[in-house]
């Protein structure tokens, strides 16, 4: 079955380019032109992935707003923002509103589409029930707490807001406690097909 995708963009023509490329690649798309809208539409229900702009009508930082409200509805959501502001300070409070990811809408359709089938990949991967799933869905090392099911993190019981990457990296270092790993190790840990060494060293930095 084909997931959905939920678009959260202000702008018609960037909305139905963005959705166009989506459906052309096998998803379901829902569009939403601002928060009202769309908080109104997820409280009913809520799709698999969500691309979300910051800026929507008169609402400048409406986008963080509706990810915080999406956090208060799902833990585990994959929330991607897509938007034109691509300062660090942005960068930054979108991850620590929640979001999995950031990118700016300079990034080609299929950078875009890059990420999100990894992002879904990297879904499936944790939700398969594997033994070890089965067996254990938190892990703790002394002040380290981890949630598997929900992909939540709390130090020293202070909540720390990370993306899928940076998850998946720390849960499999975790895991494996005193142990080597190289980059190699690393890309296999996050699921994904195009994570580079560089992109590893700039997640542990």
């Amino acid at each position: 079955m084909s997931k959905t995708i939920a678009i959260v963009e202000d702008e018609a023509s960037i909305r139905q380019n963005y959705t166009e490329f989506l459906e052309k690649n096998g998803y379901r798309v829902e569009q939403y032109a601002n928060r009202s809208k769309a908080q109104s539409a997820f409280d009913q229900h809520l799709p698999d992935l969500v691309l979300l702009d910051i800026g929507l009508e008169q609402e400048i930082d409406g986008g963080f707003e509706l990810c915080r409200h999406l956090r208060s509805l799902s833990a585990s959501l994959p929330i991607i923002f897509l938007t034109a502001l691509d300062s660090e300070y942005d960068k930054i409070s979108g991850r620590r509103v929640g979001g999995w990811d950031y990118l700016t809408k300079d990034s080609s359709l299929h950078l875009i589409i890059a990420c999100i089938d990894n992002t879904l990949r990297v879904v499936d991967a944790f939700s398969e029930p594997t033994e070890e799933a089965q067996s254990t869905q938190k892990l703790t090392i002394g002040p380290l707490e981890m949630d598997i099911k929900s992909w939540l993190v709390h130090w020293h019981e202070q909540r720390i807001d990370l993306s899928m990457t940076e998850f998946s990296i720390l849960h499999n270092l975790a895991k494996h406690p005193g142990q080597v790993c190289s980059h190699d190790n690393l890309m296999q840990f996050t699921k994904q097909k195009v994570v580079t060494d560089n992109t590893i060293s700039t997640h542990i930095r």
